[in-house]
């Protein structure tokens, strides 16, 4: 019986697809590394090559680690050439590293000087308005920073829609909104305070902290926090 190439399974079972529905974590390994090679032989699929490759390592990835090119790609494994060895390989490296370093350390946003550190830098030389959100945690430590909108000289479009969905999705519990005046003119037009009581409704009502929107200049900042405006 002809063996099924991966482009022909039901699209449920395929690996991409998968991991694209589920997540990288509900793929066993040798879907994984399947992923990473793309392709078997005619007689076999990649996962089911790297089922075998697997089970000739007791299935455990610290002995795929140490083994050699010339042990995946010296034709042992039909299908599995040196460059497809060297990307499984280099796998394996990475999570090696990846296992040594340490977790990186979330900025921790919970003041407007802060907020102002963080986001200064990315708006300091912009010539149009640009607008930001700062994802967060529980603990005010930054979980995403997302760009909005790119509009003009003098405004840039804001949808509370897209906040509120890019917060819900991330498992924020607290949302800040940035944006710049090119001007150099750091007091809020009424749009912003109207932008500004628009999220800050739509905030409350999901249960979320909305918990500043700043201004930004080049060296200076309004925060509606710090003006008692929120």
């Amino acid at each position: 019986m002809k063996k099924l190439s991966i482009n022909e399974w039901d699209e449920a079972d395929r690996p991409r697809e998968k991991l694209e529905r589920l997540g990288a974590q509900a793929l066993s390994n040798a879907e994984l590394l399947a992923i990473l090679i793309g392709s078997g032989s005619r007689d076999e699929s990649a996962v089911d090559l790297m089922k075998r490759v697997l089970a000739d390592c007791n299935n455990n990835l610290n002995t795929l680690g140490k083994m050699g090119i010339p042990d995946l790609a010296g034709g042992r494994y039909k299908g599995l050439g040196p460059a497809k060895a060297i990307t499984v390989l280099a796998a394996c490296e990475l999570g090696k590293r990846r296992q040594i370093e340490k977790a990186e350390e979330r900025r921790h946003l919970n003041s407007a000087d802060a907020i102002y550190e963080y986001i200064h830098p990315i708006m300091q030389d912009l010539d149009t308005e640009e607008a930001w959100i700062l994802l967060l945690n529980q603990n005010y430590k930054l979980i995403k920073s997302i760009r909005l909108s790119h509009g003009g000289i003098t405004e840039t479009a804001v949808d509370v829609r897209v906040i509120m969905k890019q917060t819900l999705l991330n498992n924020a519990t607290a949302v800040v909104l940035c944006h710049n005046h090119p001007s150099g003119n750091c007091h809020p037009s009424g749009n912003d305070d109207k932008i500004t009581k628009h999220i800050s409704q739509a905030c409350e009502t999901m249960r979320i902290h909305f918990l500043d929107h700043l201004i930004i200049t080049d060296g200076r900042y309004y925060s509606y926090s710090e003006e008692g405006r929120l």
